[in-house]
């Protein structure tokens, strides 16, 4: 929210600069991101006074403007702005004066004709974007004042970066009672007393969603003047504040949410059929809104409608039917309170994000309607006229919050904030923030005020003590505790281990988005249905990932279009998978390998990495856990995966985990040049990992018996072994596979394999009929269950 400081300092001058003043909001917890000065520098930019135009001589679309610059001075100004007119007070930029644009101000001619000046407009002067004339002065702008201090330019404004539970500052009002809390100063808040109808016309007021809006207030005004224009002291305090001036009414509104932080809205008398009903959306129902588009309200969405139409949707924006404009002449006055629930739903909804819903949705002072629509009738009458009606009022007192009382205890206190404060100090810090204390012993029964909706526990008192006591005046001590190492299992296999050994196997880690494009989801992972975002940070971040390979693939794209030959990534991170009517969270790791299998050296060929690289690396990564013998690799499926190159990786038969080839397909779409190869491993499954378990080495020499055998081409090499080395029993001490062969003298769908079995006892020297019997014991189980026949 931005405010400018002189607004800020006719509620509540304290002794401080600006510097200090902006240091005291922010270490009280309201932080000032910024300070900005008004205006440029203006030197020798006045109030001028046209006293008369002529036309030009030699151009019809300039003008002659003789303009009064005080003490008798009078100049001779050649001006093309259409809005000039005689008697009309406008800013004059003197010569020698330097504008914002980088101008410097000289006497000249202008087709033949001396100029001595120059008659601005707002974008001139640097205090609006753009411009369509000079800038109009009030009529009591004294010619010759300098513009600086007409309009007070000298003055800043305070960009304040609010928590979204602190609503009750989003105004001048809410501000400046923090500041007299902050230092003491007394609060000097403008008097606001109710205004007499002079007319007895009513709207009837059905408040239909009570729930949703317990209290409405509203007045009829008629009579206003369509031709009044807001002042330039109330034009100036919206400008700083960052909003421009539309209409006299308007602006009144806009001011009164920003002083007193009640959002307002003003419907022209005349468009409104009936009563006033506030009432949730129906079916088919829409409204134009004041930014001239059409919408169409979700069902259940608050509206603020008549007898036949919807007029706004509440507490977000009006609609432009019912819109004060100048051909206004009687106004109806809103000031509402609403749920905050039921506005930031639907303000998200409809991509809808306005000052006043951005107040709604934080929470407003239930109390503060009724004084909002006296201080906006005071400020319409004096600008615009008019004759006030009685104030309507609607009250559901069963649906409004409910202050409650909080208890405090002192020691408490001290405790939590590590001093010794005394019991009347803390008093008076909670009577400063507007608070009723009631104290009884050590302790208060504290009562806050409407508008602090956010105290409802002791610890909320407690911090607003902090705050204004000072964070900074707060002691530090380090904290007394036990250091005692927590027990962490042998068996845990920690991260950090498994990062250390994908990175030993040359992969990188990366970090990327929880929340992925929609589109590449459904292409990875098309069988699951992620979890959607209800306000994506962007069409391409929409849902959740059920898998870590999107994040992945998208890393390689990028390193791919900055020319990356060779990528080898993984991360460490949680998908988010259906699970019954919600989603669970599953830690995973994954890796991507991309390009070349090793770089570009001069020892081996050039090869892009494979299936068979990738399981290497993670067979390395398995023996970290003590795990390797307990996994299997089996023939897979995945639809994001080549049918041919994927395998579910088991544990115990269990999967925990999937490798294989990016499919073709999703190669193709996803523009890689070249292929992908992918995997994914369930991390509890990495974590518990087995403890190496002595064993002496025995000091009998061992035996080994070579075994050729020929199987069909289908059988896996891994079922060969599992079953050799069931069967070959305790002696056998290793088993290794080394040879494989297809080709001549081997029969069409069989292959040839070459098993190496080493066997060794503890307690004795083995002999020939031993190995005889553990080959014989193998071979018989490899023809059993495997159809295998011995090698001749």
């Amino acid at each position: 929210m931005k405010i400018s400081e002189k607004w800020l300092r006719e509620w509540v001058s304290p002794k401080l600069d600006t510097q200090a003043l902006a240091h005291r909001l922010t270490m009280a917890g309201l932080e000032v991101g910024a300070v900005e000065a008004v205006a440029p520098k203006l030197d020798k930019v006045v109030v001028g006074k046209i006293v008369s135009i002529a036309p030009h001589p030699s151009a019809d679309k300039l003008r002659l403007c003789r303009v009064d610059i005080g003490k008798g001075n009078v100049l001779d100004i050649v001006c093309g702005a259409a809005n000039a007119a005689a008697g009309m007070r406008a800013p004059v930029a003197l010569e020698g004066a330097k504008l914002p644009n980088g101008m410097t101000i000289k006497r000249t001619e202008i087709r033949g004709v001396a100029s001595s000046g120059m008659l601005c407009s707002a974008m001139e002067l640097g205090l609006a974007d753009s411009a369509e004339g000079l800038l109009p002065l009030d009529a009591d702008a004294k010619p010759g004042t300098s513009l600086t201090e007409y309009l007070g330019l000298d003055d800043v404004t305070l960009e304040v970066d609010l928590t979204p539970n602190r609503g009750d500052c989003l105004s001048v009002a809410g501000l400046a009672r923090e500041l007299t809390a902050i230092t003491g100063v007394k609060l000097k808040s403008p008097a606001i007393k109710p205004v007499k109808p002079k007319h007895r016309q009513r709207i009837p007021v059905k408040l239909e969603a009570q729930q949703d809006c317990p209290r409405y207030v509203g007045r009829v005004v008629t009579g206003v003047n369509a031709q009044a224009v807001t002042p330039m002291w109330m034009k100036e305090k919206l400008r700083r504040s960052g909003i421009r001036s539309i209409h006299p009414v308007v602006d009144v509104t806009n001011y009164v949410m920003l002083e007193l932080g009640q959002p307002m809205h003003a419907f022209d008398l005349a468009k409104i059929r009936g009563s006033i009903r506030v009432r949730h959306a129906g079916k088919n129902e829409s409204l134009v809104l004041l930014d001239g588009n059409r919408l169409t309200p979700k069902p259940g969405s608050l509206l603020i409608a008549d007898d036949t139409q919807p007029l706004a949707l509440a507490g977000i924006m009006g609609g432009a039917d019912s819109a004060v404009s100048d051909a206004t002449h009687d106004i109806f006055l809103e000031s509402a309170w609403f749920r905050p629930e039921a506005i930031s739903a639907r303000a998200r909804e409809h991509g809808l994000q306005t000052d006043s819903s951005y107040r709604f949705e934080r929470g407003v002072d239930p109390a503060l309607q009724r004084l909002a629509v006296e201080r906006a009738t005071a400020l319409i009458l004096a600008i615009v006229g008019g004759k006030p009606g009685p104030v309507i009022e609607q009250i559901v007192k069963r649906h409004l919050p409910h202050v409650a009382p909080v208890s405090l205890r002192l020691e408490r206190v001290n405790r939590l904030l590590g001093l010794e404060l005394p019991a009347k100090q803390a008093e008076n810090i909670l009577q400063r923030l507007g608070m009723k204390p009631k104290k009884a012993g050590n302790k208060w029964t504290v009562t806050p005020p409407s508008y602090r909706f956010d105290i409802s526990r002791e610890v909320d008192l407690i911090e607003e003590i902090a705050r204004i006591h000072g964070y900074d005046r707060l002691p530090s001590r380090r904290p007394r505790m036990d250091m005692a190492a927590s027990p962490v299992p042998e068996s845990d296999i920690g991260e950090s281990r498994l990062r250390a050994g994908l990175i030993d196997r040359d992969y990188q880690e990366v970090v990327t988005y929880s929340f992925v494009d929609p589109e590449i989801q459904a292409l990875i992972d098309p069988p699951l249905s992620p979890a959607r975002l209800a306000n994506p940070i962007s069409a391409e971040m929409a849902v959740m990932r059920t898998s870590l390979w999107p994040g992945l693939l998208q890393t390689i794209l990028y390193n791919q279009n900055r020319q990356q030959t060779r990528v080898r990534c993984f991360e460490l991170g949680r998908v988010f998978l259906p699970h019954g009517e919600g989603f669970h969270e599953e830690p995973m790791l994954a890796g991507a390998a991309y390009g070349e299998a090793m770089a570009e050296q001069w020892g081996a060929p050039r090869r892009a990495v494979d299936f068979h690289d990738v399981k290497a690396d993670m067979e390395a990564l398995l023996v970290l856990t003590g795990m390797g013998q307990a996994v299997r690799f089996r023939p897979g499926q995945h639809p994001a995966l080549h049918p041919g190159q994927t395998a579910e990786i088991q544990l115990d038969g269990n999967g925990i985990g999937l490798l294989g080839m990016l499919h073709p397909e999703a190669q193709s779409r996803l523009g890689l040049d070249r292929p992908v190869v992918l995997f994914e491993l369930k991390l509890s499954a990495l974590r518990n990992g087995k403890i190496p378990i002595f064993r002496e080495f025995s000091r009998f020499p061992s035996i080994r018996r070579d075994l050729a055998i020929l199987v069909d081409e289908s059988t896996p090499a891994r079922t060969v072994l599992d079953c050799a080395r069931k069967a070959a029993g305790t002696l056998l001490v290793n088993l290794e596979l080394f040879d494989e062969y297809r080709g001549k003298g081997i029969d069409s769908g069989r292959k040839s394999l070459a098993l190496g079995l080493t066997l060794q006892d503890s307690s004795r020297t083995l002999n020939e009929d031993d190995a005889e019997r553990v080959k014989t014991q193998v071979m018989s189980a490899l023809k059993a269950e495997l159809g295998a026949q011995p090698r001749q």
